[in-house]
């Protein structure tokens, strides 16, 4: 088995997913090609890869780097899968220009890697480099499983599945978490153990549509009692999806601090006292990336530990989807596929996040049936932005990426139509003088 992992400079991630397959028994002797186009990131992940190969595996793996363009075909050829974890633009230039820009014209962000004006941007010079990426795999390893990590996950994932040959799913570790998250922080983790949960919905606000403990007992009426009564009596950090419960009856997938951006509710003009109230952190993910970078060095030599890297199996579902296909034990995951009617009152072409059975067979979705109304309207206010981002990024259309703004429901909460024009103009500007053309 060949596994080629695509932005392989994101160091802690590749040891995380790579890890995880060298501790499958049927993959000992498996061949690994690490990509990216940064030399001195590949190089810090080859030496801590190819370490963590010889502390885990006996070396029985073969592990390979390819470094740019050039060198990108060979990497991927063959491959049996290829996992995608690229960040186009990195911090600087391109998350800095994502944040800056819009404030100048009063927009601010929280994370902008999904939704937002940041997210829609993101998408665009993002899918301008999956564009290679997949002329490149339908040549050279056309049966390959693309498993996309990168975000925005919904319209990275959507691009390939609906514009490419490319046998494509979008994974999400917050599916995985769901339950465990709002157990824990409604004390209630003593339920956890044989909880039965059924989540679906869109990447990063798909909902936790029932919650019930080993005996089949319904735990929602507890939660929601519990969490209207935490978001009144304290200051924490998951204030929105508490509102969520209160309001719209159900908790969501992802972070507060990211489904803060994703509707028109909490981020307003002249609105100081919503950002105090629902505890906002405005600009976390540069704080995040700043950080990040700050510590990456003795991070690095954590991880290396002198050579003897150890590793134990992480939650990530890469593996899993790597070992039921290929030995055809069947494993279960929340993935990211084409709609297609799995949840009927939401549109055919969105890219859902629905339960799916993996097996020898590939990847199959199951069918949820509809959404709560009011679940599948803030669903829909994120997809028909969503939509109109693949749409412009496939036809190279200006105005299409105007519309996808301009639906976009924070970004249309805050601009006018010709403040958003402007601003998407701006953006596209100063993109392409960065190197990262969207078009």
């Amino acid at each position: 088995m060949k596994v080629t992992f695509m932005g392989a400079g994101s160091t802690v991630f590749s040891k995380n997913v790579l890890g995880d397959t060298m501790m499958c028994p049927d993959f000992h002797d498996m061949e690994i090609a690490l990509y990216d186009i940064d030399s001195v990131r590949l190089e810090e992940s080859y030496l801590l890869i190819t370490a963590m190969n010889k502390s885990i595996n006996e070396g029985r793996a073969t592990v390979k780097k390819y470094l740019g363009v050039e060198q990108r075909k060979d990497a991927l050829r063959d491959a049996d899968f290829i996992v995608n974890a690229i960040q186009v633009g990195l911090y600087d230039p391109c998350t800095i220009i994502d944040f800056e820009i819009p404030k100048k014209y009063g927009l601010r962000q929280t994370i902008a890697d999904t939704l937002g004006i940041g997210g829609i941007f993101r998408a665009m010079r993002t899918i301008h480099v999956l564009k290679d990426f997949a002329a490149d795999i339908e040549e050279v390893c056309p049966n390959a499983w693309f498993l996309n990590y990168t975000n925005p996950m919904a319209m990275l994932t959507g691009y390939m599945l609906r514009y490419t040959n490319v046998k494509t799913v979008g994974l999400c570790h917050s599916v995985q978490v769901c339950a465990k998250s709002i157990l824990k922080k409604v004390d209630m983790e003593d339920k956890l153990d044989g909880c039965i949960t059924k989540i679906a919905g869109i990447n990063h606000m798909a909902w936790l549509l029932e919650i019930t403990d080993k005996d089949g007992n319904d735990l929602y009426p507890e939660i929601r009692r519990r969490a209207k009564e935490k978001n009144a009596t304290e200051k924490h950090s998951d204030m929105v999806r508490f509102d969520y419960i209160d309001k719209l009856g159900y908790y969501c997938t992802e972070s507060s601090e990211h489904n803060a951006e994703y509707n028109p509710f909490y981020i307003k003009p002249n609105r100081p006292d919503l950002i105090e109230k629902f505890n906002i952190p405005l600009d976390e993910y540069p704080r995040r990336c700043i950080n990040q970078i700050a510590k990456w060095q003795a991070q690095k030599e954590e991880l290396m530990a002198g050579g003897n890297v150890q590793h134990e199996r992480s939650k990530e579902y890469a593996s899993h989807i790597m070992e039921a296909i290929m030995t055809n034990r069947p494993y279960k995951i929340g993935g990211n596929v084409i709609n297609n009617g799995l949840i009927p009152n939401l549109p055919a072409k969105a890219c859902v996040e629905v339960p799916c059975l993996v097996d020898a067979n590939g990847i199959t979705p199951t069918y949820v049936g509809e959404l709560p109304l009011q679940l599948a309207a803030m669903n829909s206010s994120n997809i028909y932005p969503q939509m109109l981002t693949i749409e412009a990024a496939y036809t190279g259309s200006r105005e299409t990426l105007y519309q996808a703004a301009m639906m976009e429901p924070h970004t249309a909460a805050e601009l006018s139509t010709d403040e958003i024009v402007a601003l998407c103009d701006e953006l596209i500007e100063a993109h392409t003088k960065a190197g990262y053309p969207i078009f």
